[in-house]
């Protein structure tokens, strides 16, 4: 996939609902080649997960990591390993667990998620007191938010930024016009939340799917 990322720009996708996310991985795979893809846990991939396990693309060749996950058993309601694997199950693709200070192969495909606060993966604005992250941790790091969010109050392991934008291309899916602002300033570099830094570390295509929801 090198050849064909040539030149880093971010882009806005025109059409950002799920069959047009769903769209855009299918075609990496197939014409571009991809196999290794990083994507993120949570709810809101699910209707994608959904849509791309319909899909007649080469699973038995493909593996799949996530950007972050929460510090449970996969069989807890809150892992998404546990939510990943099941929307895959049906399906001959290599999934791999996170765990701390784990190593990472370069990725084909990073597909991150952000929050409201612009934070990626589990790359908070404020994590807990003492916590420091930059590109000599390790790739995959434990985090902790600060404050912990009540729906989810659990630690959590996380791609660091050197990880994540270790990869051919980078796409952004953000739903609700308080994430359009953010991602915008971010694209302009107005300020320094964590989806800021990754977008002005990247050095591959960067393509952003936004909707208002």
């Amino acid at each position: 996939m090198n050849d064909h990322f040539s030149s880093p720009a971010v882009g806005w996708a025109e059409h950002a609902d799920a069959a047009a996310v769903a769209r855009f991985i299918a075609d990496a795979v197939t014409a571009k080649g991809a196999r290794n893809l990083v994507v993120p846990g949570g709810n809101t991939p699910l209707a994608i997960f959904d849509i791309l396990s319909g899909m007649d693309l080469p699973w038995d060749e493909m593996s799949l990591m996530l950007t972050d996950d929460r510090q449970v058993s996969t069989d807890h309601p809150a892992s998404n390993f546990g939510k990943l694997s099941q929307a895959f199950a049906n399906k001959p693709v290599k999934i791999t667990r996170l765990v701390d200070h784990m190593d990472v192969p370069k990725s084909d495909i990073v597909w991150i998620g952000m929050g409201a606060d612009g934070h990626i993966a589990s790359l908070f604005p404020r994590m807990k007191e003492g916590e420091h992250i930059d590109e000599n941790s390790p790739k995959i790091v434990s985090t902790q938010p600060d404050p912990l969010p009540p729906e989810a109050p659990f630690a959590r392991l996380s791609f660091n930024q050197t990880a994540l934008i270790n990869t051919d291309a980078i796409m952004i899916v953000a739903r609700g016009s308080d994430k359009k602002t953010i991602l915008e300033e971010a694209v302009k570099g107005a300020h320094d939340l964590p989806i800021a830094k990754l977008i002005a570390a990247a050095s591959c295509p960067i393509t952003i799917f936004w909707s208002e929801s």
